[in-house]
C-alpha cells in the first residue's frame, strides 16, 4: 500500500554518533517507531519501515548517509511511492531554538541547514513540513557562537544529563506533533506545538 505521509528523521550513521546532539531528529524517528510498533529495516541508504499511524499509512526514513547529505535517500522514497513532497515529514535538530523547544512548519526555506538543503535540492521542493527539535546554540566565553569550528564540535557532542532529558521530552512532544498533524492538520498542530513550553508559562513575554 503507498503511503499518505513520508516522515523523516535526520542524523549521522553509526553508534558514535547516536547521542550527538546533532542526531536529536533520527532519535525523534526511532521513538515514533517504537511507540507505534513500526520496526525499521536498514536498507542501502536508508533504514525503513512502513505502518500506521492514526487513519494514515506511513513510511518511516532514517536516513544512512551523512547528515548533510540526506536528500538523495529520501527522494527516491518519495517517488517510489508516488507521495507529493508536501506530505514529507522532516525531524531535526536546530541551533537557534532552545534547548527542548520544538517548532512546526508547514514549509520554508533551509534556513541554514545542510541536511534541508540536501532535501530541497533532491526533491526540488521546499514545500515539506519540518519539526525542529531546539538544541541552543553553543557559547564561546559567555556568548552565543556562529563560528563554524565552535558550533560543529557543539552539534557532534552528547549534550549535558540535563540536556539530554530536555532534549528527550521534546522528541516525545515531536512523536504528539506528527501524530496531531496527521490526525487533525497542520493548522491545529501548529496552534497546540508552537506556543510556549509549559515550563516558560510563568515568564514575562
Amino acid at each position: 500500500m503507498a503511503a499518505d505521509y513520508v516522515i523523516a528523521g535526520l542524523g549521522n550513521p553509526g553508534a558514535s554518533y547516536a547521542n550527538h546532539r546533532h542526531n536529536a531528529g533520527a532519535r525523534a524517528l526511532s521513538r515514533l517507531a517504537r511507540r507505534h510498533g513500526i520496526g525499521l529495516h536498514a536498507g542501502r541508504s536508508a533504514s525503513t519501515a512502513k505502518g500506521r499511524i492514526g487513519d494514515a499509512e506511513v513510511l518511516l526514513v532514517r536516513p544512512r548517509g551523512y547528515y548533510n547529505s540526506s536528500g538523495p535517500a529520501i527522494a527516491p522514497l518519495l517517488r517510489k511511492d508516488g507521495v507529493a513532497v508536501e506530505n514529507l515529514i522532516v525531524i531535526y535538530d536546530d541551533l537557534d531554538l532552545a534547548e527542548g523547544r520544538i517548532r512546526l512548519r508547514p514549509r520554508g526555506s533551509a534556513g541554514g541547514n545542510n541536511g534541508l538543503k540536501s532535501i530541497i535540492q533532491a526533491t526540488g521542493s521546499s514545500d515539506f513540513g519540518r519539526i525542529r527539535i531546539g538544541i541552543g546554540r553553543p557559547l564561546d566565553r559567555g556568548v552565543p557562537s556562529w563560528d563554524p569550528d565552535v558550533v560543529m564540535r557543539y552539534v557532534l557532542s552528547e549534550p549535558s544529563r540535563a540536556g539530554r532529558a530536555l532534549l528527550d521530552a521534546a522528541a516525545e512532544r515531536a512523536c504528539d506533533a506528527i501524530e496531531a498533524i496527521i490526525g487533525q492538520g497542520w493548522e491545529r498542530a501548529m496552534d497546540i506545538f508552537n506556543r510556549r513550553e509549559p515550563a516558560e508559562q510563568g515568564e514575562e513575554t
